[in-house]
């Protein structure tokens, strides 16, 4: 009896908050998480005043919070949260291009992830549905967020004499391309990636990111990277050729691979099975650089959940390519830049402040 007590006390759930206009979403949410023997909804608002107070009375661990509410929209409330009490938020949205606009609106905020709400016409099964949600929810709730700070100095940028000299032994491609850089990212990349290609200033070189997300973001995300950053940035086509000063998305739902053949480098766009759990893959992209763009390229792994990506950057580094990974201070989850750190893929390990201005000291030096 003594030992089922204690067993009993240190099983902490995490605490759900719902926030949603819809009941019948929120009964949803509430049977779905309640099924978790680690979660428990601890309640459901209907509108972000109603949260503000529950949030207060309740102390959640992590909310969900749909994006289109009445009396104030879910991105300006979650701007508010993090000024005052930031607490992980999943936000959850329906499939418009309102929709993704706002999503991506509220990931640049301080949403944690996102989820689109389940629709019948996606194909996907109620039960896979269920269990990403689960898991992204899951995993928001162990992220620690603390109050925004003022902007301070991160650490100066190491010493790249080594990586310089690293990268000036690669053959170029046949092209007017002088580097490419290959960028894997998941839970928390898209703010990171913004930081990092609104700095980014080496516009004779191309880059290519695989980030996970769902298909119906996918050009929203392009849009809104292409006009934060010098490059010209649009979703990749099978085929397509690569272009000095360009920048291409990993398609949603598909693999990005390069394939450098006689006539010169172009991407290769798969339909195949998930790799590493995702489509599209990091490990995909990355161990594609590694066999088709040796010793030239620079893979960069950021802030993500899992795994995707370690294995492909290591590759990379054994074919001697360059090979960064963003710090865990910085990562919103160490989950892949981590696993990265354990099979020693990298060359350096940044703070995501540090990575811009470390490329383009590779890149510009290199000429």
């Amino acid at each position: 009896m003594q030992a089922g007590a204690v067993q009993t006390q240190s099983l902490q759930k995490i605490k759900v908050l719902i926030v949603d206009d819809s009941v019948t979403i929120c009964r949803f949410l509430e049977a779905t998480f309640n099924e978790e023997p680690d979660c428990e909804v601890v309640g459901y608002a209907l509108d972000p005043f109603e949260a503000r107070d529950k949030i207060n009375k309740l102390q959640p661990d992590v909310i969900t919070l749909d994006v289109e509410m009445p009396k104030m929209d879910g991105v300006t409330f979650l701007r508010n949260l993090m000024r005052t009490h930031p607490i992980p938020v999943v936000m959850f949205s329906s499939l418009t291009n309102s929709g993704t606009t706002a999503t991506l609106d509220s990931l640049e905020a301080g949403a944690i992830d996102f989820m689109p709400k389940h629709s019948a016409r996606s194909g996907e099964k109620i039960e896979d549905y269920i269990k990403e949600l689960v898991r992204k929810v899951k995993a928001a709730a162990e992220v620690q967020l603390s109050a925004p700070q003022a902007i301070q100095h991160t650490t100066p940028i190491p010493e790249l004499e080594t990586l310089k000299n690293k990268l000036a032994q690669g053959v170029r491609l046949n092209t007017d391309i002088k580097r490419l850089i290959a960028i894997g990212s998941s839970t928390g990349g898209p703010e990171a990636l913004r930081k990092i290609l609104s700095q980014l200033d080496a516009k004779d070189c191309v880059f290519a990111i695989a980030q996970h997300m769902p298909r119906i973001f996918i050009e929203s995300f392009a849009k809104r990277m292409n006009e934060q950053s010098a490059f010209t940035v649009s979703v990749a086509e099978d085929g397509q050729p690569l272009l000095p000063g360009h920048g291409y998305i990993a398609p949603g739902g598909r693999h990005l691979t390069l394939d450098n053949r006689n006539d010169g480098p172009h991407w290769k766009v798969l339909d195949s099975m998930k790799i590493s759990g995702h489509k599209p893959s990091v490990n995909v992209l990355f161990k594609s650089m590694a066999m088709h763009a040796p010793k030239q390229s620079i893979g960069v792994l950021l802030t993500g959940m899992g795994e995707d990506g370690a294995e492909g950057l290591k590759a990379m580094r054994d074919s001697g390519c360059t090979t960064l990974i963003q710090n865990e201070a910085s990562s919103v989850v160490w989950g892949m830049p981590g696993k990265a750190h354990r099979l020693e893929a990298q060359d350096e390990t940044l703070h995501l402040d540090q990575i811009a201005p470390a490329l383009n000291r590779l890149l510009l030096d290199l000429g």
